[in-house]
């Protein structure tokens, strides 16, 4: 035990870096695929068939495809039609479009929970219907969604470690590259399992918190 205590000291400082690899990762996930999401939710919702359609079908696919196959297209196929990118901003792209068509339903689902008594006094004080939804469907149905954007945030980021399948330097992939050096896979996993925690479990818990407030606010 001792040793395994020894071997984690020298390590941290390794996975730390990794870590915030994959933070990163999550962050920029999060800032290109919830304007994608709330924008495939607000035409999923249109009285355009076409565009209502096309945001399903693109939707459905998005939710469809694992995020490994995302990542792995975006890593390996674009390339194919002429478009290149990094290791690091293939997995973000593939991060950020899976976060795009699971929190569109979030969205679409907490922008439905609007009530129909908002919308109706928005458009008796002569406001436009675009108006209306600017000021006052998309701002509560953002609020409304905002627990459940939060968990999905907690998932994209240990989807993060599906990054090392396309040797982006994250959290598990240093893990993997301690575990090829020492051999000693069981320990250094077990101490990347013990910060994928250290995330996780204060998010876990600001999501409660978060769920408590909202539901007194809107109460």
């Amino acid at each position: 035990m001792t040793e395994t205590f020894a071997n984690w000291t020298e390590w941290a400082p390794q996975l730390f870096v990794g870590l915030t690899v994959s933070l990163q990762l999550t962050g920029l996930a999060l800032l290109f695929g919830l304007p994608l999401g709330l924008v495939l939710a607000l035409l999923s919702m249109s009285k355009l068939r076409a565009s209502r359609y096309t945001a399903i079908l693109i939707v459905e696919i998005g939710r469809g495809a694992p995020a490994l196959v995302v990542l792995q297209m975006v890593y390996y196929g674009l390339p194919s039609v002429g478009i290149s990118t990094g290791a690091f901003t293939a997995a973000a792209v593939a991060l950020a479009l899976t976060t795009g068509a699971y929190t569109s339903e979030i969205l679409r689902a907490g922008l439905n929970a609007v009530p129909a008594r908002e919308i109706e006094a928005g458009m008796a004080l002569g406001m436009t219907r675009a108006d209306v939804s600017r000021f006052v469907v998309i701002p509560q149905g953002v609020l409304f969604a905002v627990p459940s954007l939060m968990g999905f945030a907690i998932l994209i980021f240990q989807a993060t470690a599906l990054a090392f399948t396309i040797s982006v330097p994250e959290l598990l992939a240093r893990a993997y590259r301690i575990g090829a050096d020492t051999y000693l896979y069981l320990d250094v996993l077990l101490l990347v399992g013990l910060f994928y925690l250290a995330v996780t479990i204060p998010c876990g818990w600001l999501v409660e918190w978060t769920e408590r407030r909202l539901g007194k606010h809107l109460g």
